[in-house]
């Protein structure tokens, strides 16, 4: 097997650790710690609490589930993304960008899971401080979806051509 090969198996071993880290976390919190109604909070730290919310919706709340059918809409818009993802995943071959798909394709599975299962996706990361909130409530997923994106940005706008001319290389070096 070639080390593009090795790299997208990293990177689907990579969604695989993602997704079953969201689904552990959201199983404690709404679980043992019993955080599992609208309104629950638990103090982490002065800044972070676990707060559970209900997100109908997808990334800051647009386009929320109001019926059934908006529910299985979004269900199917999401995990069009996530196939595109994977394939995307299984043609790359610049580890950085495997890097950032697997964790783009890894909470996406978790959030289409919540919301497969229960209508919803549980938030419960509650960041603040003071009455500053940077950041809506999130949960594993969410942050891993956002850190891919960043990664697959950067990576595009400052990194694609050396990391091009550098595969190139690799590839010229192993034909001679």
């Amino acid at each position: 097997m070639d080390c593009a090969w090795n790299r997208r198996m990293g990177g689907l071993a990579l969604a695989a650790l993602v997704f079953g880290l969201d689904q552990l976390v959201k199983w404690l919190v709404t679980g043992p710690l019993g955080i599992d109604t609208l309104g629950d909070v638990q103090t982490v730290l002065p800044f972070f609490d676990l707060r559970f919310t209900q997100n109908f919706g997808i990334s800051l709340g647009l386009f929320e589930a109001n019926s059934v059918e908006t529910r299985w809409i979004l269900v199917a818009g999401t995990a069009l993304i996530a196939v595109i993802v994977l394939l995307w995943m299984l043609r790359e071959r610049a580890g950085g960008d495997i890097f950032g798909l697997g964790l783009i394709l890894g909470g996406a599975l978790g959030n289409i899971t919540d919301r497969v299962l229960f209508g919803y996706v549980i938030d419960y990361a509650d960041l603040h401080f003071g009455t500053f909130r940077p950041f809506l409530i999130f949960n594993v997923a969410d942050a891993a979806i956002t850190i891919g994106v960043l990664i697959i940005l950067a990576r595009s706008f400052f990194l694609r051509d050396k990391g091009a001319e550098d595969d190139d290389m690799q590839l010229a070096a192993k034909e001679s």
